[in-house]
């Protein structure tokens, strides 16, 4: 879409007033959209010149103006920028992001959902974006702005006539959650489940428990919090959630107390039948996504959707078109040359991230898939990052899942992995390097017709360039979805 097409985002004026800013240059501009990379500027955009440990955005301000932006967003002028170039001078560009943030969440009239926990959280948004679009105007960032700069830039650029609002809210430390909260100000939220991650910054999980609770700050006690029925620090969040005087907490899961509840599902290659009662509500629908994991949070979304006041059932059946993001356990088919045998390669993208959680959840679904013609369940697997003292443990401790999920081959990846790579049986392990950099040749050469691959590891891990070089391989295509559950 043009910028001519889009919608007018943020006139000079609502943008000058919002950021509490002194406009220079052109000042009659309007954006229709809200950037904070000069790389994916969109001609339209209001670029923000934010500062960070290693990069000034000042120094990007031409760069953006020639790619189609309207205006910079700055708090210095950079030398050698045209007089008339189109500013907006504020005190601190994070600040202003931050107040045009709040300004649009208080223009709107949207019900804001956020979305919070150890893993899960950019499923779960993506998921509540597709099922709640049908019924009105939904929106969601793409991709995990998650941060104290992707929460600003999400909430600066949510359209006004939005009606569902869905924030994805993220940390790794204590102290980060809570003012991300007070921008958002949720009304509904989900906390997926409180696991060991970020092990390297937290003395145990339940100090992980606290601080994902800071996102109960931001809430008003009228509002609504839906948490894992099944997890152990289910009692310990909920108390929190009271002590801020917030009544209304629905868990979800298999326990018998869930009042959005699991009742039974079947778990397929590519997708999942699922029969639960959401609120008192029977449902029974598919998610175009496969995994236990998908079916968990699926009973989450359900129980938010109730609570923002949408249709569930609409809901329900709009969950067959879930599919899990990139990186995420996309799954595609890789077509492989004549000289390879001709057929093809079914390749799992989980390079995004990791924990010991998520791995496993992974190898749940990579014992669901169907290798074919005599294929085989290959895994490569990367370093699980920010662990602590127990990364050694933790890693180790993946072997019987990953045995259980039917692994014939096993390649690892980076110092912690190694700990995996010596605890498996000398017939999985196919083999090990340092960097993903390194292991990507031997990957290709052992890739045959039928095999399935499941490529996951932390994103410091630098995965994704195994998923990229086994694509290009051959031609790829998106895995078709399944109908009916079938």
């Amino acid at each position: 879409m043009s910028a001519a097409a889009k919608p007018v985002l943020w006139t000079a004026a609502e943008a000058a007033k919002a950021s509490a800013g002194l406009l220079e240059g052109a000042a009659a501009w309007a954006a229709t959209g809200v950037s904070i990379d000069s790389r994916t500027v969109e001609a339209g955009d209001l670029f923000v010149a934010l500062k960070g440990p290693s990069f000034d955005g000042h120094d990007y301000i031409a760069r953006a103006l020639a790619a189609g932006a309207v205006a910079a967003l700055v708090h210095r002028r950079p030398e050698g920028l045209d007089a008339n170039a189109p500013l907006l001078l504020v005190d601190e560009t994070l600040a202003g992001l931050e107040r045009m943030g709040q300004a649009a969440r208080e223009r709107s009239r949207a019900k804001r959902i956020g979305v919070t926990g150890s893993v899960g959280k950019t499923g779960t948004k993506e998921a509540l974006k597709t099922v709640l679009s049908d019924q009105a105007p939904t929106f969601a960032a793409v991709g995990s702005f998650n941060n104290q700069w992707g929460v600003p830039l999400t909430l600066a650029r949510m359209p006004r006539e939005t009606v569902y609002g869905v924030f994805e809210l993220g940390m790794n430390h204590a102290g980060e959650l809570g003012p991300l909260s007070r921008q958002v100000r949720p009304e509904v939220t989900i906390i997926t489940t409180i696991e060991a991650v970020h092990m390297a910054f937290f003395a145990s999980v339940e100090a992980i428990a606290d601080a994902k609770a800071e996102i109960f700050e931001g809430m008003d006690p009228s509002g609504v919090v839906i948490l894992n029925r099944d997890n152990a620090q289910f009692e310990r969040l909920a108390a929190q959630a009271r002590r801020r005087g917030i009544k209304r907490i629905i868990g979800f899961g298999t326990h018998a107390e869930a009042t959005s509840r699991l009742l039974d599902c079947s778990l397929q290659a590519t997708c999942s039948a699922v029969s639960a009662v959401i609120e008192g509500e029977r449902l029974d629908y598919c998610i175009g996504a496969p995994g236990q994991h998908w079916v968990m949070n699926s009973l989450a979304v359900l129980a938010a959707v109730k609570s923002a006041g949408a249709d569930l059932g609409q809901a329900a059946a709009a969950f067959s078109r879930v599919t899990p993001p990139k990186g995420r356990g996309q799954r595609s088919h890789v077509m492989l040359p004549a000289q390879r045998g001709g057929g093809s390669v079914e390749l799992i993208d989980e390079s995004y991230n990791a924990s010991p959680a998520a791995m496993r959840a992974a190898f749940r679904v990579l014992a669901q898939a169907k290798p074919r013609n005599g294929g085989r369940r290959i895994a490569v697997l990367g370093d699980m990052r920010e662990l602590g003292e127990q990364s050694a443990e933790l890693h180790a401790g993946l072997g019987p899942d990953l045995i259980a999920s039917g692994a014939q081959q096993v390649f690892t990846v980076g110092p912690f992995m190694t700990n995996l790579d010596t605890a498996l049986p000398a017939t999985l392990r196919a083999a090990h390097a340092e960097s993903s950099a390194e292991i990507i040749a031997p990957v290709l050469a052992t890739l045959k017709p039928g095999d399935v691959v499941l490529v996951k590891g932390s994103l410091g891990t630098r995965m994704a360039p195994i998923v990229e070089a086994i694509k290009a391989m051959g031609a790829s295509a998106p895995m078709p979805r399944a109908a009916n559950g079938n």
